[in-house]
């Protein structure tokens, strides 16, 4: 009875790292994509694949978005080639602009440039649907579903401990 009761215990502790995400993005296969940065190298979602990427739809001068970047530098030294980061700008921002922003917060993974295609499928934008808002932060799965997203929120910053949750979890599943 015991060893059974422990088995159960241990299948829904199990279960619990696959729960479907928070945000109303999640669950769903991530879009694909390659942009290039501001070196005109193209970076590709596929290239991530076996690894946690984090895909960080954001405007170099929101503020949101900039204290975002110093929780994903946080976040990047944490688990080093365990993980990928792509950020994604579109206009009006331009490759000074994210040139200036990497520097300014110590950023070394790719800012890669939207025309806004690769936004609007991330952001699932429609007719009913036709707002963007920044940041957006995306966490993908080695098998490249979106298992978490997170919206902007002045109130409450996503944090170094809540995306370690994500991440952990992620990581653990493997």
């Amino acid at each position: 009875m015991r060893n059974s009761l422990m088995k159960l215990i241990a299948a829904m502790l199990a279960a619990t790292f696959l729960l479907p995400g928070a945000g109303q993005f999640s669950n769903r296969r991530a879009p694909g994509f390659s942009l290039a940065d501001s070196q005109f190298h193209q970076h590709d979602t596929q290239d991530y694949r076996g690894k946690v990427l984090l895909v960080d739809i954001m405007l170099t001068t929101c503020p949101t978005c900039n204290a975002l970047a110093d929780t994903l530098v946080q976040v990047q030294k944490k688990y080093g080639d365990k993980l990928g980061i792509l950020s994604i700008v579109t206009l009006p921002d331009h490759f000074d602009d994210a040139e200036n922003f990497s520097r300014r917060h110590g950023i070394t993974w790719p800012i890669v440039f939207d025309s806004g295609q690769v936004i609007a499928s991330y952001m699932e934008v429609t007719p009913s649907n036709p707002s963007v808002h920044f940041p957006h932060l995306f966490v993908i799965d080695g098998t490249g579903m979106i298992r978490d997203d997170y919206g902007p929120s002045e109130d409450a910053p996503l944090t170094v401990d809540t995306l370690s949750a994500a991440i952990d979890r992620l990581l653990l599943a493997k």
